[in-house]
């Protein structure tokens, strides 16, 4: 199978989603796969040995000519230079046009330039979905003006309906995060949730579940950092009985179990290239087959995901598919960081230590004006969860029901830094601290586990590889 991908490469062209052509120096195209003649109505027949630009990419959106000396995609013939291109359109065989973005791309043999591949993708649909966004936000900027006198009440009303979901605050940027989670959730639309670690990315994506219409029926979440290559497909598609060693029984995977669901994506970023193919086939096509198995399954799904990484820089070094890239980005949402919104801390802690007192039995009434300013002074680099660690600890310390700070937060967080360690040495270290805080229980509301914000599975794998057990 492989030997036969390799002696006709077009096999794996025309099987992806996005259009692809390829040109000569002259202009003229050389290949057109599947999906280019989906999109744009053009048979490949009719465009191999033409000049595209004529067919397609004669005009721009307003209607005025767009010579082929203009043209991005011949630029590159001519230049060799790659080149990304967004806000142009394409125009099909029946005279309608479509927004585009590609990528042209210069082709070498032998270190001489000997032609050009542009990639595009049709993305009306994420025009649509900002449009109606922008709508959203101006109506709601338009609103906010009429009724400013009312702010603060409004405030407060919105704070009470998020309040048991955990999102509270008041800061423009948040607020303009839960408008575009309201907008997005009616909608079957895919989700990629960005924001650094700790920020309540997990939180976002229930929330979106919980508000969507898809709400009585599975929330299903992968930690896709938590599992080996290996094991990864099996968790994902599931597996037949005997499909490897050890798989003594038939076991459905985390897409099987969310049909007519959601699946929430986590660590999106950690996918092995070989496990991104499989994952954009079922996005595309909504079906899989088990590991071990021939029968194809469908199944119904809304994907979620989350990173704290920037995917397009991982695109542009090769180490995530921009199909997978462009499939998962039809509406991002940013989850801005704790030091972005210092004026929510007063919302986020009484949140938070309502959440405390039913989990540690206590009848904490919040904190003093003191602690309070010294937590809006610092910056949070490990954003709500370290702020929800910082005040565990002090809630567990505490005698009063008014919480203060023990301790400086500049000298806690430089405490716990040594430029001596490794990365590894350090991620031991703070986990057998933490294990020790929870007299090293694991699992539970009060484990380790859920003090750092990972799974179980995630934890036990973690503590194997850094060789820590209860002696340590």
């Amino acid at each position: 199978m492989i030997k036969q991908f390799l002696n006709d490469p077009s096999l794996l062209l025309n099987a992806v989603g996005e259009g692809i052509y390829g040109f000569d120096l002259s202009g003229n195209a050389v290949f057109v796969n599947p999906a280019a003649e989906r999109m744009t109505g053009w048979s490949a027949e009719t465009l191999l040995g033409k000049k595209i630009h004529q067919y397609h990419h004669h005009t721009h959106a307003d209607g005025t000519p767009y010579p082929a000396d203009e043209c991005q995609i011949y630029c590159t013939m001519f230049d060799g230079k790659r080149r990304e291109v967004k806000n142009e359109v394409f125009w099909r065989k029946d005279g309608s046009s479509f927004p585009v973005e590609y990528t042209s791309t210069p082709v070498y043999r032998n270190n001489e330039l000997i032609g050009a591949v542009a990639v595009f993708r049709d993305i009306s649909q994420q025009q649509q979905t900002q449009n109606a966004l922008q709508d959203a936000l101006a109506q709601v900027k338009h609103l906010s003006e009429q009724l400013q006198d009312e702010n603060n009440y409004l405030i407060a009303e919105l704070n009470e309906d998020w309040q048991d979901s955990g999102l509270v605050g008041k800061s423009h940027v948040f607020q303009t995060m839960l408008e575009q989670i309201k907008l997005v959730s009616e909608t079957g639309t895919t989700v990629l949730i960005l924001g650094e670690n700790g920020t309540g990315k997990e939180l976002v994506a229930r929330n979106l579940y919980r508000l969507s219409k898809r709400n009585k029926q599975p929330f299903i979440k992968v930690n896709c950092a938590a599992f080996t290559p290996s094991l990864l497909e099996s968790e994902l598609f599931g597996h037949e009985k005997g499909a490897f060693t050890g798989a003594n029984e038939r076991r459905k995977g985390r897409f099987e179990l969310a049909d007519k669901g959601t699946l929430f994506l986590d660590e999106i970023a950690e996918l092995p290239l070989e496990a991104q193919s499989k994952l954009l086939r079922v996005l595309q096509e909504q079906e899989f087959e088990r590991v071990g198995a021939s029968n194809t399954l469908k199944v119904d799904i809304r994907v979620i995901a989350a990173t704290n990484r920037d995917l397009w820089e991982m695109v542009q070094k090769g180490s995530f598919r921009i199909d997978l890239y462009y499939r998962l980005n039809v509406f991002p949402i940013k989850v801005p960081a704790l030091r972005e919104r210092k004026e929510d801390i007063p919302y986020l802690c009484s949140n938070l230590i309502v959440q405390l007192n039913k989990r540690l039995t206590k009848q904490l009434k919040g904190l003093s004006n003191k602690a309070i300013s010294q937590l809006q002074a610092y910056d949070w680099p490990g954003n709500i969860r370290e702020l929800q660690n910082v005040l565990e600890r002090e809630a567990i310390l505490s005698k009063q029901a008014i919480l203060q700070l023990s301790q400086p937060l500049q000298a806690i967080s430089q405490s716990t830094i040594n430029p001596a360690l490794t990365l590894n040495e350090m991620q031991k270290q703070h986990i057998i601290t933490v294990l020790k805080l929870s007299a090293w229980q694991i699992s539970g509301s009060k484990g380790a586990a859920a003090k750092l914000g990972m799974p179980e599975s995630t934890l036990r794998s973690k503590m194997h590889k850094l060789g820590i057990s209860k002696i340590s």
